[in-house]
């Protein structure tokens, strides 16, 4: 069996310690006695007691900024798609001590705290990156931009919370419903021409994703079939 490092033993005392005594009242030395350690072990792995409970997110927030940069996807939501489903992704493969986080933030001010400055930071690289892909200026693209970044955060959160508390085995499936009820969201509403026989002339914004069009190309067509 491989011997716990270091820094797993202060991250099993401070889960322990948390849930016996509340993180409030729980010191570093508190921890390091717990885990057999010293403060300057316990320094040379994290900054502050916090750092033990969320240890990777800024690793975390750089490979989804580096995911925004080299993602293979061509539009401007699925290329946001692809890096918030890292996310989720790392969530899932903490497995029980993601579950164990999210318990103690539900009841720790200081934690909550911590985890909702995490999910602004992912919002706010979101809304740089989709103001800069979009080249446009002026306060309707910048409201636009706030709004789809706080929307994807939301979607992912949504799906995220639900399997911390259980409900929800898989969340991938979900992941992606979510995504593309986002994308619903933001699709550029098309108007088609009278109805009646004859040729239907669309016209879309130049600035639109494909995955904006393609479910008001859907709908067009449906409602073509239902009313000829």
């Amino acid at each position: 069996m491989t011997k716990p490092s270091p820094r797993d033993k202060l991250a099993q005392a401070a889960f322990a310690l948390f849930n016996e005594r509340g993180y409030e009242q729980t010191t570093v030395d508190d921890l390091t006695e717990r885990a057999g350690l010293g403060r300057t072990t316990f320094f040379r792995h994290y900054r502050s007691k916090e750092d033990v409970i969320f240890p990777d997110h800024d690793r975390l927030l750089e490979l989804v900024r580096d995911r925004l940069q080299t993602s293979s996807q061509h539009t401007t939501l699925g290329v946001i798609s692809d890096a918030v489903r890292l996310v989720l992704l790392h969530y899932l493969e903490e497995g029980e001590v993601a579950r164990r986080r999210y318990a103690l933030t539900s009841t720790a001010p200081a934690l909550r705290d911590r985890e909702i400055a995490s999910v602004a930071r992912y919002q706010r690289l979101f809304r740089e990156f989709i103001a800069q892909r979009g080249g446009e200026s002026g306060e309707p693209a910048s409201l636009r931009a706030e709004l789809t970044a706080a929307a994807v955060v939301a979607a992912h959160n949504h799906v995220l919370r639900r399997w911390l508390r259980g409900e929800c085995a898989d969340p991938l499936p979900e992941f992606e419903d979510a995504m593309g009820q986002v994308t619903g969201l933001f699709t550029v509403p098309v108007s088609p021409a009278t109805a009646g026989d004859g040729t239907t002339i669309i016209a879309f914004s130049g600035q639109a994703d494909l995955d904006t069009l393609l479910p008001a190309l859907r709908r067009l067509i449906e409602n073509d079939t239902c009313h000829p």
